[in-house]
């Protein structure tokens, strides 16, 4: 299967809102989501089959010389399959065009595949946020790369 990543576009936001909704206890809006489609602070990339169906998405604002993951998902049967991997390697390839000094995450603390993900790349635990989490409540680990 071929595997292409590029900015994500309007037509992408339903099939991105059903993934949301698929991955996350409190997903985000269809309106949240718009908000998020590239611009001058924002990249939003997702990840398509070579038929166009979305596999899955990430996107990060950046302020300054600052980058922020807002969200990560890779649909449950493309799971294990190295998209997620694409998608973290391909963003943070932009951040460093867009020579940020760093990029930060949150994850659950119990979701150890995607902290097994992000410290690949070098994102170190840097702190905790309590209960940060909804359904069910959980901590969120506050993971950051430092790029320079």
């Amino acid at each position: 299967m071929a595997v292409i990543v590029r900015d994500a576009g309007a037509e992408q936001l339903s099939a991105i809102e059903d993934l949301e909704q698929l991955c996350f206890s409190l997903p985000w809006t269809l309106e949240q989501l718009k908000s998020q489609l590239p611009d001058d602070r924002h990249e939003f990339l997702v990840a398509l089959d070579d038929a166009g169906t979305l596999l899955g998405y990430v996107g990060m604002m950046h302020i300054l010389d600052e980058g922020y993951i807002s969200n990560v998902a890779v649909s449950p049967e493309a799971r294990r399959q190295g998209i997620g991997r694409l998608l973290i390697r391909t963003l943070l390839d932009r951040a460093e065009k867009l020579e940020l000094s760093f990029v930060t995450l949150e994850v659950r603390e119990s979701n150890a595949p995607a902290i097994a993900l992000y410290s690949g790349f070098g994102f170190l635990p840097v702190g905790r946020r309590k209960k940060y989490y909804e359904r069910p409540a959980e901590d969120a680990i506050l993971m950051t790369n430092m790029m320079k």
